[in-house]
This record gives C-alpha cells, structure tokens and sequence, in this order.
C-alpha cells in the first residue's frame, strides 16, 4: 500500500550566477579593493599617502590601478583642489552603500576565520 504525501516535489533552483551577483564578488574579491573601501568607510575622505600608509602590503602602482578601478565604478570619487595641491579619494554614495556588507563581513570572519600567524604575533 502506498501512502500518499501532501508535500510537492521539490522546486529545482537555477544555481547558475546572475552576472550582476558575479560582477560584484568579482569586484569586491580583487586584491585590496574591500580594504580600501573599509578604510574610507572608517576614515573619510584620505589622500593617496593616507591610504598607503593604512594599506601597507599595497605596492603604489597596484593602489593607483585599484583607485582608478573604484573611481570608474562609481565607489569613489577623486576630488582636485582648486590649488592643485591635494588630492583626496572619498567614498560616493554607491560605495557608502557597502557599510552594511563590511559590517557583515567582519562579524562573519570575527566569528569563523581562523587567526594566522601574523596575527598572533
């Protein structure tokens, strides 16, 4: 005898990504890019020696790819003085949008990463 079951089948999930969700760890997962929007999130506005000095491991060259990167994103803007003097990077609106994701992610690896040597020393 067979007994019937009120459940339904299981819904297939489409698990292939969305390009806007791969676009955005794409982004986000490149070298230096989460550090340096979590450095202007934290800090404000910085001028390029500012973020060097706070993303140390940073060569000068890979810095200036990777801010030229967030500018053409729209995550950061890049301001002139009118004396030309200082230049600052600041977050845009879109990248003051990544809060909430950081906030998320330093609890989750507060929680589950596991310290490396470095950071036991």
């Amino acid at each position: 005898m067979q007994m019937m079951s009120s459940e339904k089948p299981a819904e297939k999930v489409d698990f292939s990504l969305c390009p806007r969700f791969e676009q955005t760890f794409s982004f986000l997962g490149k070298k230096w890019n989460g550090l340096i929007i979590d450095v202007l999130l934290h800090e404000g506005p910085q001028r390029f020696k500012d973020l060097a000095r706070k993303v140390p491991r940073c060569s000068d060259r890979v810095l200036v790819e990777r801010l030229k990167e967030l500018e053409v994103n729209g995550v950061i803007v890049r301001r002139t003085f009118p004396d030309n003097s200082l230049i600052e990077y600041e977050l845009t609106t879109k990248g003051e949008e990544f809060k909430d994701v950081m906030a998320a992610v330093h609890a989750w690896s507060d929680k589950w990463s596991c310290p490396t040597e470095e950071d036991q020393k």
